[in-house]
């Protein structure tokens, strides 16, 4: 898959192409839906799929400080792009100036001067422009004049953790934050992966015996609710049954807020400074103080125990 950063980036015999405009965080199952109507289009048309896609987010470019938890970084996303299928992945360094533009001079910019856009696939809650003022039905309007046709993928609904409702990224942010780590890999087709550096901490874990990775997260990672969860460690290409904890470490009186993960049943590891994947599967319990030490280790012991059960169903 080529990737560009900038509309200079693509390349100046760029023929035509069916493309899908859209933040993506997560490339959930909704977002999985509509790359895929758009890979699908494309073959059909015998020409090149591209996605494109904002950094940093417009949200935090037109109201500064409001940037939302991040399902996905930049490079993640690109990876499940990729195994759909697409061809390009276009990231625009979305600044003020940018967002100023009419949904006309959008559409010129980048569609038709740069991309020669023959089809756009967008979901049916696509906005676009300047405060927002485009939706798909100016967008095909557009087309008209612009030689595209539009698509418009049809609403798909969550399960029983969403309530009914569509699949979105703001959902798939609340349950991740509300500890349901279950219902928001329903969405995403997949466990929430939360990524970063080993550093060092207090060590704690392994003076009790229970040695963690205590993970440096990403600028602006959705981190899941404080608690210990279920799930795996994945460092230099081996994935691990894990036994994660987020939280400030209470029994200690600690302040920091950290993700930490342990590597169940393994010995010796030195993971300082790789860069690891923490991927959450289920919930274990929340977060506590306990009366002393050893209360403390009986509860840790259950927690790889039900961790260990749970990954080894998960990946029967």
């Amino acid at each position: 898959m080529q990737r560009w950063r900038g509309l200079e980036d693509i390349p100046q015999d760029w023929g035509r192409s069916v493309v899908t405009i859209g933040s993506y965080d997560g490339v959930h199952r909704g977002h999985q839906l509509i790359i895929g109507r758009t890979v699908e289009r494309a073959r059909e048309l015998g020409v090149p799929s591209v996605v494109v896609t904002f950094d940093p987010h417009p949200s935090e470019v037109v109201r500064p400080g409001s940037h939302p938890p991040l399902l996905a970084p930049h490079h993640r996303r690109a990876e499940l792009m990729g195994e759909l299928g697409v061809d390009a992945l276009l990231i625009l360094p979305f600044t003020l100036e940018f967002s100023r533009l009419s949904p006309a001079d959008f559409i010129v910019k980048v569609l038709v001067d740069k991309l020669h856009a023959r089809a756009v696939i967008e979901g049916p809650n696509f906005r676009f422009g300047h405060k927002a003022a485009g939706d798909v039905t100016v967008l095909a309007d557009l087309g008209v004049t612009y030689d595209y046709e539009v698509e418009v993928v049809d609403l798909y609904v969550t399960g029983e953790a969403g309530g009914g409702a569509p699949f979105s990224s703001t959902l798939t942010r609340r349950l991740v934050a509300e500890g349901d780590v279950a219902g928001a890999a329903e969405i995403l087709g997949r466990p929430h992966r939360v990524e970063g550096v080993v550093v060092r901490g207090a060590q704690r874990g392994r003076e009790l015996g229970f040695p963690t990775a205590n993970v440096e997260t990403l600028p602006h990672t959705a981190i899941p609710a404080d608690g210990v969860y279920a799930g795996w460690l994945t460092a230099a290409g081996e994935r691990m049954p894990a036994a994660i904890s987020v939280g400030t470490n209470p029994q200690f009186e600690g302040t920091e807020r950290t993700v930490e993960a342990y590597a169940i049943d393994r010995v010796g590891l030195d993971l300082y400074g790789l860069h690891v994947m923490v991927d959450f599967l289920a919930y274990v319990r929340g977060q506590r103080t306990f009366e002393s030490i050893e209360a403390l280790l009986e509860a840790i012991g259950d927690d790889v125990k039900r961790s260990r059960a749970l990954t080894e169903e998960h990946d029967a």
